[in-house]
């Protein structure tokens, strides 16, 4: 099977903050009779700013790979069909079909990816306390993912598994979104399967000491 690594239209998407640095050069030049020289040393000794600490990380990397893609740049799509696997740090997708839309004008970032058919999608939800994060897996039909929220829409009769609980649908018409932290809200009809392994105590019995016969 051959894969196509694609970036959409060069897929590196710019999550880029244009942040400024501004930098404001302190005057060296001083007056020949200056009454205060020491006054002006200290002053110019004042720790300057760094100028990286608000550069940014660096671009958001999508990949893409599939049997086939198209590209439309008058509209500013492309389409991917046949195993098509996507890779994001943000979140990781498969389905049959994919749909990519991107901005237009010079940054083209991606605005919005629509999946079909047998659609999968992984996200993270952080743990507040410092812990491992928690995988939340979703399936469905249909998937939409905006950029612009971060948001995963899933339709088709959704299920979402966090950790080891389960939320299912239970009307073709019923909506999960999983939103950029990893939360789930659900609009519609649905079930929810919470698991709670057993508690691995030791019975009375094989705790008791046995009795002793004279």
């Amino acid at each position: 099977m051959k894969l196509l690594r694609l970036a959409i239209f060069s897929l590196a998407i710019t999550a880029l903050g244009q942040n400024e640095v501004a930098t404001n050069a302190a005057k060296t030049s001083k007056p020949a009779n200056s009454p205060k020289p020491k006054a002006k040393a200290k002053a110019s000794a004042a720790p300057a700013k760094n100028p990286l600490e608000n550069e940014s990380k660096g671009p958001i990397i999508t990949e893409i790979y599939a049997d086939e893609a198209s590209f439309d740049s008058g509209k500013n799509t492309g389409i991917f069909t046949g195993n098509v696997r996507v890779f994001d740090p943000r979140f990781n997708l498969q389905s049959d079909k994919l749909t990519v839309y991107l901005h237009k004008g010079e940054e083209q970032g991606l605005e919005k990816a629509i999946a079909e058919g047998n659609v999968g999608v992984v996200r993270d939800r952080p743990d507040p306390n410092g812990g491992p994060p928690t995988h939340a897996v979703g399936r469905a039909e249909h998937g939409v993912y905006t950029a612009s929220d971060g948001s995963v829409e899933l339709r088709g009769m959704p299920k979402v598994q966090q950790g080891p609980n389960m939320h299912i649908a239970t009307s073709a018409e019923t909506v999960m979104i999983i939103d950029q932290d990893g939360h789930l809200n659900t609009h519609g009809p649905s079930r929810t399967e919470i698991r709670q392994e057993p508690n691995q105590e030791k019975s009375p019995s094989a705790t008791a000491s046995p009795s002793a016969k004279p």
